[in-house]
Order: C-alpha cells, then sequence, then structure tokens
C-alpha cells in the first residue's frame, strides 16, 4: 500500500494586464488510484518575482510581461487614500455605563 503525492496546475490569464491566477491541485494516490484532491490559488501580477513559481509560470510571465505591459499594470493600481476623521472628544463625554 503505497501513498503517492503529485501537483496538476491550471494557469488562467486574466486581461487586461496578463495577471496569472495558478491553481494548484494536491492529488494523494494510494496504489495509483485517487483517494484525496484539494486545491490552492494564488495570483501572479505583473512585475511580481516569479523566481519561486514553477517553471511553467515562470515561462508565461516571461513571455507576456513586457515592460510595457508590467508599467501600464502598475499605472492602473490606484494610489490608497487615507482618510483621517477627527475624535469628537465630547461624543467621550455623552457615554454613559450602567
Amino acid at each position: 500500500m503505497a501513498l503517492s503525492e503529485s501537483f496538476e496546475y491550471k494557469l488562467e490569464i486574466i486581461p487586461p494586464h496578463s495577471v496569472i491566477q495558478v491553481r494548484r491541485a494536491d492529488i494523494i494516490s494510494r496504489d495509483g488510484v485517487e483517494i484525496a484532491r484539494s486545491y490552492h490559488r494564488h495570483v501572479v501580477s505583473p512585475g511580481d518575482d516569479v523566481s519561486t513559481e514553477t517553471a511553467e509560470v515562470q515561462a508565461v510571465a516571461g513571455a507576456l510581461w513586457s515592460s510595457k505591459v508590467i508599467d501600464s499594470y502598475l499605472a492602473s493600481i490606484p494610489e490608497p487614500k487615507l482618510e483621517i476623521t477627527p475624535v469628537d472628544e465630547t461624543a467621550a463625554d455623552e457615554i454613559t455605563v450602567e
């Protein structure tokens, strides 16, 4: 009764900036018969470090992500807006605890 583990990958390219969605299936088999499967997903965006990704993801990123695509993607990300709400110190006086 030998157990083995294998992985299957599915890549989806999300337009317009060629974001790569990676789905990994972890498959456990006993004597060549699949007995369990689980899925994990993550996204790799233009400009991300892909050195720890599979060779397939690295190849796809290298083929799709020109400097123009990376610049376009980075320009599409809005700057975070920080809103500071002043604290109403008089409100603390109005709180009653029973």
